[in-house]
């Protein structure tokens, strides 16, 4: 499973860096068209983490995950065929959806068959993931000096046969334990009980809620950062880049070691106050980068890009932990395909959020940094309740089904 998650992070790698030159150099969309065309396809993709859990409840885990890198892989082969823009749009709809569908079950696997270490796995995981990410980009830069069609397609291509790795990777992979599907016998009884229903736990609905909010550390590194420095009249236009790599490598380095600090259910939970305060730290130091000159900006932007690299792991080892923890072992897919829910909502609402903060200046960013802040306090007292009364990653008879 690292294998598959270094081989698809590396193809989506390349075709992330281009997707939108690619649309627009290639296929002839206009601006108004490319955004149409993400926004879109990313509020269907909304829909393949709930699906895509419940099914992985019912089905093979595996079986499910190959059928949805291929259908991964014929989105964006189909991609290549048209400069339709009704077809653009249903065939990117449907790798979005394939995405994020994907990404859920990914996360089940792992909780499945990595036991009490889970957590140590995930970290290992996203270090692989970022490695992927940073060789495809660069893959992807290197092409882009050739910036001829048939490159792009290349990238595209490049992109789609990654995930037909994936499939056949995943292929070679047992099926993990499942609690909530066994193998009945004529002598068995007949089950009595439904599977939990995420859609009415509101207590979980309403963790999945503050993990909305938390999750907007993504939005700060793909719009908030590189748009702050391009409207500043102060900060070198070349940091953003810069801070990006930085970014990368320190989630490289650190995530594994950090991941020992949310270790059980318990840590976890703990590790939310000093997320708080790299949350409100983050935008202090950008409202502060405001404040003097090129040297001042500077200082003040690497600051604030090293608060919320810092929340984006903690963040990591909290949401992995916590999602799972609060979660009936017999519905994990389900209620894990709800939570995915709240990455998927964020990449629609964080790009709103940042360019407020930067619409309001200073004191925009210092209140973006405090909302997340007060919110991982307000989850914190939120989950306590349901942890004590569950405990659901302490018995020793259930962690093997985590």
């Amino acid at each position: 499973m690292l294998w598959i998650a270094l081989v698809d992070r590396t193809g989506s790698g390349l075709w992330a860096a281009v997707s939108v030159l690619y649309f627009t150099y290639v296929t002839g969309l206009s601006v108004a068209q490319v955004g149409t065309l993400a926004a879109v396809s990313g509020a269907i993709g909304i829909a393949g983490a709930p699906l895509g859990g419940r099914i992985a409840d019912r089905l093979p885990l595996t079986r499910v995950l190959i059928s949805l890198q291929i259908l991964r892989a014929l989105a964006s082969l189909a991609l290549l065929t048209t400069d339709n823009y009704a077809l653009l749009l249903a065939f990117s709809a449907a790798g979005s959806f394939g995405d994020r569908a994907a990404n859920v079950l990914t996360k089940l696997y792992a909780t499945r068959v990595s036991g009490p270490d889970r957590v140590r796995y995930q970290a290992v995981t996203r270090t692989v993931a970022n490695a992927g990410w940073a060789l495809g980009g660069l893959t992807a830069a290197a092409a882009l000096t050739i910036g001829t069609t048939t490159a792009y397609q290349w990238l595209l291509t490049g992109d789609a046969l990654s995930f037909v790795a994936a499939a056949l990777l995943t292929a070679r992979c047992a099926e993990p334990p499942s609690p909530a599907r066994t193998i009945a016998t004529s002598k068995d009884p007949a089950p009595t009980a439904r599977p939990t229903n995420p859609w009415r736990d509101r207590g979980y609905l309403a963790y999945v809620a503050t993990e909305t909010v938390l999750f907007l550390d993504d939005a700060v590194f793909k719009v908030g950062l590189p748009l702050w420095i391009a409207h500043s009249d102060q900060a070198p236009h070349g940091l953003a880049p810069l801070l990006m790599v930085l970014n990368n490598l320190m989630v490289v380095a650190l995530q594994v070691p950090l991941a020992r600090f949310g270790a059980t259910t318990a840590a976890a939970r703990s590790l939310l106050l000093p997320l708080s305060a790299a949350f409100a730290l983050g935008g202090v130091a950008m409202a502060l980068s405001a404040t003097g000159g090129a040297f001042t900006a500077t200082l003040f932007l690497t600051t604030s890009a090293v608060a919320f690299t810092v929340a984006e792991m903690l963040h990591a080892t909290v949401s992995w932990e916590l999602s799972v923890a609060l979660a009936p072992g017999t519905a994990q897919g389900a209620y894990l395909g709800v939570h995915g829910l709240a990455q998927s909502v964020q990449r629609s609402i964080g790009p709103l959020a940042v360019t407020a903060a930067i619409a309001t200046g200073p004191l925009g960013w210092t209140a973006f940094g405090a909302t997340i802040a007060v919110t991982c306090v307000f989850q914190h007292h939120l989950v306590r309740d349901r942890l004590s009364r569950t405990a659901l990653s302490v018995p020793s008879v259930t962690v093997s089904e985590h």
